[in-house]
């Protein structure tokens, strides 16, 4: 093969592949999204407790 006739070939098994693929609808990305978000929020303040619980327990033991 010569150096156009590689990436050419290339770009048409790509778009082969993604023809493949499952895309995700509108309605699924967003439910998605906002799980993702709420997870993290929720996460974050479960983290943010105990850290401020164990910093105040360690405070007290090292007095």
């Amino acid at each position: 093969m010569n150096i156009i006739a590689k990436p050419v070939n290339f770009v048409k098994e790509v778009r082969a592949e993604l023809s493949k693929v499952a895309w995700s609808t509108r309605k699924e990305l967003l439910a998605s999204t906002v799980l993702v978000i709420c997870v993290t929020v929720i996460m974050s303040v479960f983290i943010g407790v105990v850290d401020l619980g164990l910093s105040k327990i360690l405070r007290l033991v090292f007095r």
